[in-house]
C-alpha cells in the first residue's frame, strides 16, 4: 500500500510559498501533536512574525523619511522665496506674484499696482551703529510694512533698504492709500535698547498698463522712486512717462561719466585759502571741473551726486588727488613755495570707508614727490562724525603720515565741541551758509563769535569759506579768524593762474584800501587770463 504523506507537510509547504510570495501573514496552524514537524511549522511562523514587523517597522521608517523629504523640499521652496531677515517675499516671489497679478489683468481683472519704497539715509545707520543695528530696523519696518495691507498683498524686500508692496487689482487711489499709510506707520520711531532711529523713505508708484511685462513695471516704479528720492517734499511719486526719459538721461549721463574718468575728461583748478591779515597765500583747493565734448562745463554739483550714486566718485576722487599732488609737485620744482603752503583735495565719504586708502595716499605721496605735510585731506563733518571703525583707522593712519585733516562744511550738520576733541582733525572749515548774513548784523556778528570759540576751544585754527565781500573779509580778521577763502580774492583759476600769482609774490587784497577794487579787476590783475 502507498504511504499517506501527513497533511501537516502540504500545508507547511504552501505556507512557505505564501510566505515567498509575499504574503507575510501567512500562518501554518501546529497540530496537537507537538512533534518535529510542529516544531518546523512553530519556526517557521516565528520567522513569519519577524518578517512582518521587520516589514512594518520599514514601511514606517521609510513613511517618515518620505514625509520628511517632503517638508524640506517645502521648506526650501519657501525658504527660496522667502527674505531670510525679514520673512517677507524676496525678489524671487514677487517676481511670481507680480506675473500672476498680471495674467489675471490680461484675463479682463483690474491691473496691479507696485510700490517700491527706499529708506532714506539708512546707510548711516549701518555706519554708526553696524550692522546688527541695521538688521533690526530693517525687521521692524518689514513687520510695519505687513500690517498695513491686505491678505492678498505681497510685502517684499528686494535687498539693502529696498521694499516693495504689490497691490493686485488695484487704483490710483488705493496705491495712494498705502502709500500714505507706509509714511505714517515709519513716521514712529523706532528704539533698539539706546538707540532711536527715526526712519523714513521714498516711495515710486505705478499701476500697471494693460498688457505691461514685469520688469517694465518693476522700471517704471522704480524711475517714480528714484524721482521721489529727488524731491524731499513730496515723498510720494506716481510713474510718469516724462520720468522714464530723465531716467535714460541720467543714465546716459552716468555712463558719459564713467568714460571722462576713463579718458581724462576732466581737470583741476585752484582757489586760494589765504592769511586775511596779510593777503598770503596759504594753499590752493583743487576742484574738479568736467568739460563735457557736447554739453560744454559741467559743474560738480551737476555730477559729483551722480558719481556718489553710481559709484564712480571712488575713481574720480583718486584722479582728483593723484593730479592735484602732481600739480603741487610741479609748482614746487618751478617755483619758490612760502613754507607751509599747501593743497587742499576733498575726500569723499565712501573713499574714506575704503580699506586701502591709506595705501594709496601713500603711493600718490611717493609717486608725485611731494611731502605729506603739504598735504591736507578735507572731509564733511557728517562723514567724519558718523564714521566706522575702517574710517577712523584710515583718519589715524593719515595723521600720523603727516597729512592734514580739516572738516570741511562745518556748520551743517552736528557742530559739537564734544566731537571736535574727539575727532583726529587739525583745521575747520565753516560753511558759507555761516557768513552768508549780511555782516552789520549784530546777531550774525556774535553767532560768527561763538562758532570761532567754539573751534578754538577744541584746540584747532578755523578757516572760513564763502568770502564775497571786504566787509566779510574784516569782520573775520577782526574777530582774530587767520584763514579764509572766497570770491573776494578770487574765484577757482587754472593752474597757470596760480602759478602767475605764487611766481609774483603778489598778496591777495585784504586790506582796507581794497574797498573800491571789485573782483573781476582784483582777480585779472593778480591772477590774469
Amino acid at each position: 500500500m502507498p504511504h499517506n504523506p501527513d497533511p501537516r507537510l502540504q500545508r507547511l509547504v504552501d505556507g512557505m510559498v505564501s510566505l515567498a510570495g509575499g504574503d507575510l501573514t501567512t500562518r501554518v496552524e501546529p497540530s496537537a501533536a507537538r512533534d518535529e514537524i510542529d516544531a518546523v511549522i512553530t519556526g517557521v511562523n516565528l520567522l513569519a512574525e519577524e518578517l512582518q514587523l521587520s516589514y512594518s517597522e520599514l514601511e514606517r521608517r521609510v513613511e517618515t523619511r518620505t514625509a520628511e523629504l517632503r517638508q524640506a523640499h517645502r521648506d526650501m521652496s519657501r525658504m527660496a522665496l522667502t527674505d531670510a531677515l525679514t520673512g517677507l517675499a524676496n525678489r524671487t516671489a514677487l517676481a511670481n506674484e507680480m506675473a500672476a497679478a498680471l495674467e489675471d489683468a490680461r484675463s479682463g481683472q483690474r491691473a496691479p499696482a507696485l510700490l517700491l519704497l527706499d529708506l532714506d539715509s539708512f546707510k548711516q545707520v549701518n555706519d554708526s551703529f553696524g550692522h546688527d543695528a541695521g538688521d533690526r530696523v530693517l525687521t521692524v519696518v518689514g513687520n510695519r510694512l505687513r500690517s498695513i495691507v491686505r491678505d492678498v498683498d505681497t510685502v517684499a524686500r528686494l535687498g539693502g533698504d529696498e521694499f516693495a508692496i504689490l497691490l493686485p487689482r488695484a487704483t490710483t487711489d488705493l496705491a495712494l492709500q498705502v502709500a500714505h499709510r507706509i509714511l505714517g506707520v515709519l513716521n514712529d520711531d523706532i528704539r533698539l535698547d539706546e538707540l532711536t532711529v527715526w526712519p523714513q523713505a521714498s516711495i515710486g508708484v505705478r499701476v500697471a498698463d494693460a498688457g505691461q511685462s514685469s520688469q517694465s513695471l518693476l522700471l517704471d516704479a522704480d524711475t517714480a522712486m528714484y524721482e521721489a528720492k529727488k524731491d524731499p517734499q513730496n515723498r510720494i511719486k506716481v510713474f510718469q512717462s516724462h520720468m522714464l526719459q530723465a531716467r535714460q538721461l541720467h543714465n546716459q549721463m552716468a555712463s558719459e561719466l564713467r568714460g571722462a574718468i576713463a579718458t581724462g575728461g576732466f581737470e583741476l583748478e585752484y582757489q586760494p585759502v589765504v592769511d586775511l591779515c596779510t593777503g598770503r597765500p596759504l594753499g590752493v583747493e583743487a576742484l574738479v571741473r568736467w568739460n563735457h565734448p557736447v554739453r560744454g562745463r559741467i559743474m560738480p554739483s551737476d555730477f559729483i551726486p551722480m558719481a556718489e550714486q553710481t559709484g564712480l566718485i571712488i575713481d574720480l576722487g583718486r584722479w582728483t588727488l593723484s593730479a592735484a599732488a602732481h600739480q603741487f609737485a610741479e609748482w614746487s620744482a618751478a617755483l619758490e613755495l612760502e613754507p607751509g603752503f599747501q593743497i587742499r583735495v576733498n575726500l569723499s565719504v565712501a573713499e574714506l570707508q575704503r580699506i586701502d586708502l591709506v595705501d594709496y595716499v601713500r603711493g600718490v605721496l611717493r609717486d608725485s614727490g611731494i611731502a605729506a605735510e603739504s598735504l591736507v585731506l578735507e572731509i564733511t563733518e557728517t562723514g567724519l562724525v558718523t564714521g566706522g571703525e575702517v574710517e577712523t583707522y584710515s583718519l589715524l593712519a593719515l595723521r600720523k603720515l603727516g597729512i592734514g585733516i580739516e572738516i570741511d562744511d562745518f556748520g551743517t550738520g552736528y557742530s559739537s565741541i564734544s566731537y571736535l576733541r574727539e575727532l583726529p582733525v587739525d583745521l575747520v572749515k565753516v560753511d558759507r551758509s555761516i557768513i552768508a548774513t549780511h555782516s552789520a548784523d549784530g546777531s550774525q556778528q556774535d553767532f560768527i563769535a561763538a562758532v570761532l570759540q567754539l573751534i578754538r576751544a577744541a584746540g584747532l585754527d578755523a578757516i572760513f569759506e564763502g568770502i564775497e565781500t571786504r566787509e566779510q573779509a574784516e569782520q573775520l580778521r577782526d574777530l582774530g579768524c587767520t584763514g579764509g577763502q572766497g570770491f573776494y580774492f578770487s574765484k577757482p583759476v587754472s593752474a597757470d593762474r596760480i602759478a602767475h600769482l605764487l611766481r609774483s609774490g603778489d598778496r591777495l587784497p585784504v586790506a582796507p584800501e581794497a574797498a573800491d577794487t571789485d573782483l573781476a579787476s582784483m582777480t585779472s590783475s593778480v591772477l590774469p587770463e
